[in-house]
């Protein structure tokens, strides 16, 4: 992982060959970093956390319960790891501004979006068959204690009016 460009890319290039599918991006990013040596595999997990720890917020997070119709502190840590894996266009996107994924997503749908769980564990992975051992820690600051920002009302007329391009294209 030269760059953060490699990171993007490395990305794009799984959830391409996955056709979308969260799973299949997992297993593809996993086989993926699996072709990397230890060290670059942790390059490349530092770039995925510290993009993580970026998206923890609450504009962020009433994103996602409108796109999920709900979201829970799990719902949400794996929500991140999904937009992640939707890449570098749709992740900054989000992060500028999260009522722009009305338009930065194609469709979304609650089966199969939003949880991108096992993409989180992927460099874990990878690290964990190439070594034997556990990942080391990362040397990155840890994730907040709370969101950046101010706290989010979740109720649908809050989340309605915070975010009305999101609710009026995927609200319940």
């Amino acid at each position: 992982m030269r760059d953060e460009t490699d990171f993007w890319e490395t990305i794009d290039s799984t959830r391409a060959a996955a056709d979308g599918d969260p799973e299949d991006h997992a297993d593809l990013l996993t086989d993926r970093l699996l072709q990397l040596d230890p060290d670059s595999v942790l390059e490349f997990s530092r770039y995925f956390e510290t993009r993580y720890n970026r998206a923890y917020r609450w504009d962020l997070w009433g994103a996602a319960a409108v796109l999920l119709g709900e979201a829970d502190a799990d719902a949400f840590d794996y929500f991140r790891c999904w937009l992640i894996g939707q890449g570098r266009e749709i992740f900054e996107g989000a992060l500028h501004d999260p009522d722009a994924l009305a338009e930065l997503l194609d469709d979304f749908d609650t089966e199969v979006d939003g949880d991108g769980e096992e993409l989180g564990y992927a460099a874990d992975e990878a690290y964990e068959q190439l070594t034997g051992a556990e990942a080391p820690d990362l040397g990155i600051p840890p994730q907040p204690a709370e969101p950046e920002g101010t706290p989010a009302d979740f109720d649908d007329e809050a989340l309605a009016e915070r975010f009305p391009r999101l609710w009026e294209r995927f609200g319940s």
